[in-house]
């Protein structure tokens, strides 16, 4: 077994911590916006750590100013965490079109909601999330600042030699949910160029940390003896906390008509390379079914990394963090992101 070389994560609480540790281009970022935040769709896998960095943001510049976190808020626990973290808390559905309305006048917006997983079955609820919801808030908020969460996954699968898709590649969605992410980001862009709405389209492919993400669902296979498959053998990750600080830095990046900015790490990174990464961290052999396919859903993300510089965490302490969580029976979300699906059918 391969020793581990960073500074281990322990517990859920230190976990939190690191993921909602603002960068210092948020804190300069925050000591400089005018007016509040207000995240919608805060109660996903990101919303709760992205909404105590803001917090922590605006406590480390000085600023005074109130964070908002909207949702429906069905975990049992999370909207009073958030209320100790200093987040305003709001319960809204948003497909409630009266609840959008009466949502605070923040003129700074981050728009997380969404649906991904359980969308084959349910694709007009898939719709009315992904396309509806976004002209409630675009029109709630047709003279903010925008960052709005859409994915990779409005483009196609290309040769992996390619590098990735940049944000000039014809977008290509696959499947329903990619299609109705699409109509996310058109029905935000219409807003914008209608109504000069200040708008990012946030593209993330993938964001992980250790209770979610590829690199857990590989060492999950890893520990139980479950043949990785490695068809869809290449993908992008980005660890969560820079994830979180991306999105926040997009405020200032916002503008009409939208930017659009592909958000991933810089590596192209190998299923199989990175499982026995992960296996010679855990002392396990790693089982391997498939062979890899010429062609990958990848994202290039040298505009983000040339804007908003590159992550801070480093792929490897991911993995080594990821190995040790596994290890040591640390709790997961029990969400696997189906990272292999090549059909787009979530």
């Amino acid at each position: 077994m391969s020793s581990f070389n960073v500074s281990l994560i322990e517990n859920v609480e230190s976990l939190e911590e690191r993921l909602s540790r603002p960068s210092p281009g948020v804190v300069k970022l925050f000591g400089e916006l005018e007016g509040d935040i207000a995240v919608l769709g805060v109660g996903g896998k990101m919303g709760p750590t992205l909404a105590r960095m803001a917090c922590r943001a605006v406590s480390e510049s000085g600023k005074s100013r109130t964070v908002y976190g909207a949702a429906r808020f069905s975990q049992p626990g999370l909207k009073e965490s958030l209320e100790e973290a200093g987040v305003r808390t709001i319960a809204c559905d948003l497909l409630d079109r009266q609840a959008v309305a009466s949502l605070p006048d923040a003129p700074n917006v981050i728009f997380m909601a969404g649906m991904k997983f359980g969308s084959t079955g349910a694709e007009a609820m898939t719709w009315a999330m992904n396309a509806y919801v976004p002209s409630l808030v675009a029109e709630k908020y047709r003279c903010a600042r925008i960052v709005v969460f859409s994915t990779g996954n409005v483009y196609p699968m290309l040769p992996v030699v390619r590098g990735g898709a940049a944000e000039e590649t014809p977008v290509a969605p696959v499947g329903e949910y990619a299609q109705s992410a699409l109509g996310r980001e058109r029905v935000f862009e219409y807003f914008s160029r209608r109504f000069g709405a200040q708008v990012a389209i946030y593209r993330l492919n993938y964001a992980v940390e250790l209770r979610y993400g590829i690199l857990l669902d590989v060492a999950q296979k890893i520990e139980a003896n479950i043949p990785i498959d490695l068809t869809m053998g290449n993908v992008n990750v980005i660890w969560q906390g820079d994830a979180n600080a991306a999105a926040l830095e997009c405020l200032a990046l916002a503008q009409s008509p939208p930017l659009t900015l592909n958000v991933t790490g810089p590596e192209i990174v190998s299923i199989r390379q990175i499982a026995l990464r992960l296996g010679e961290l855990m002392g396990k052999e790693p089982i391997f079914e498939g062979t890899e396919s010429e062609t990958a859903l990848l994202s290039n993300a040298a505009r983000a990394h040339r804007l908003l510089g590159y992550p801070a965490v480093a792929l490897d302490t991911t993995v080594q963090w990821v190995a040790h969580w596994v290890m040591a029976g640390g709790p997961t979300l029990n969400k696997p992101t189906h990272y292999e699906v090549r059909t787009g059918r979530f």
